[in-house]
């Protein structure tokens, strides 16, 4: 698992230890990045002693335990825990990922929990995803065609057309990958990031989609693109197991061979 930097907005301080009920035989101990706007006061670090004798098998599973039996001002995404929804994308033990995927017993020793690195935080384990929500609409993520629908309604495609979009209709846009991403971490006013341009490519290599000048255009830029430096973050992080950095070197491929 690749290890990325943690949040830096101010130094992180030993926070308070809330220990596990007594009795209690298989205890692992949850190290979680806490801050508030609200109290003035810097970032810290809380520990939880929890029994996993008396908590389900994922990261998420301990958290939800947390906040209901321990510490309701704790703050963190989640939904459908089944790593779908992408809500709880965090930085478990180093690593970008799913807290609803991650089994706590892949972890050793204390488990350590903290927002998705360079992003602003919200608040605790919460990330400001305004930027990145705002990239992901500049690349227009919908069918653009001028050509009338057929007289059923739907714009057919072969197996083998379909099975292009394979590897990029999956991305749930967690954004693990922009955030485990240097180039992103240095340029993300600029520069779309991983998960943005793989949700590009979704549509350029859509056979009905009839915009794919239009969106080459848009995306030849020396940031918006050519920042990806191929570093592979992006692809080891993936919690569902996709490659942006095989999309985005598609893209450029398709801008290089339409100069030719």
């Amino acid at each position: 698992m690749v290890a990325f930097n943690l949040p830096t907005n101010s130094r992180v301080t030993q926070g308070r230890t809330f220990k596990a009920p007594a009795g209690a035989k298989r205890i692992r101990e949850f190290k979680i990045y806490r801050w508030s706007p609200d109290d003035g006061k810097p970032p810290r670090t809380d520990t939880y002693e929890v029994d996993l004798d008396a908590c389900g098998p994922m990261v998420l599973d301990a958290l939800i335990k947390i906040k209901n039996e321990v510490d309701p001002t704790l703050t963190f995404r989640r939904s459908c825990r089944e790593g779908i929804c992408g809500s709880c994308a965090m930085n478990i033990d180093g690593g970008n990922t799913l807290a609803c995927l991650k089994p706590i017993e892949e972890v050793k020793g204390a488990v350590k929990i903290n927002p998705l690195p360079h992003m602003p935080v919200v608040k605790d384990l919460v990330p400001d995803l305004s930027q990145v929500y705002a990239q992901y609409r500049s690349i227009k993520p919908w069918m653009q065609a001028d050509t009338p629908a057929p007289p059923d309604g739907e714009r057919r495609q072969s197996k083998e057309e379909r099975a292009r979009l394979d590897g990029m209709w999956e991305c749930i846009l967690c954004f693990c990958c922009s955030t485990a991403c240097p180039s992103y971490w240095w340029n993300g006013d600029r520069y779309l990031g991983p998960a943005v341009l793989l949700a590009a490519y979704r549509w350029i290599a859509d056979s009905r989609d009839e915009a794919t000048g239009q969106r080459l255009d848009e995306l030849e830029d020396p940031f918006k693109l050519y920042r990806c430096h191929t570093i592979m973050n992006c692809t080891d992080t993936c919690p569902k197991g996709l490659n942006p950095a095989k999309a985005i070197g598609a893209i450029k491929q398709m801008i290089i061979d339409r100069q030719v």
